[in-house]
């Protein structure tokens, strides 16, 4: 059996790009993460400890959200890195980061980065 836990849609404004525009103005971001675990004693009991809080899952990607970056591929790598060692329950991960309305020479909706098991 498969135990998903999923956190879409994690708004954040943050600063990153290698634009000096982007360190100033900033811009609009979702960050998704979705973990597979056994949370079946979690499921019995009805104990928080026995599962993934994702309320830590959405305070990690907050505050790596909150430190600049050149590129959202660097911060994926953070908030996948955090919520690793932070869980050792975690079977799998997978970390979604979509910058929405980036600055490009043409019309384009978003960009995404993802690491993934």
């Amino acid at each position: 059996m498969t135990h998903c836990i999923n956190i879409e849609g994690i708004k954040l404004y943050g600063f990153h790009g290698c634009l000096d525009e982007e360190a100033r103005i900033g811009g609009n971001y979702i960050v998704d993460v979705y973990m597979t675990t056994d949370f079946s004693e979690a499921a019995k009991t009805d104990d928080l400890t026995k599962t993934l809080d994702y309320c830590t899952v959405y305070e990690i990607s907050k505050a790596e959200m909150a430190i600049r970056s050149k590129l959202i591929e660097q911060v994926c790598e953070r908030i996948y890195t955090k919520i690793k060692s932070e869980f050792s329950t975690l079977k799998t991960l997978h970390v979604k980061i979509t910058k929405l309305l980036p600055p490009m020479n043409g019309n384009v909706d978003k960009v995404s980065v993802e690491i993934k098991d």
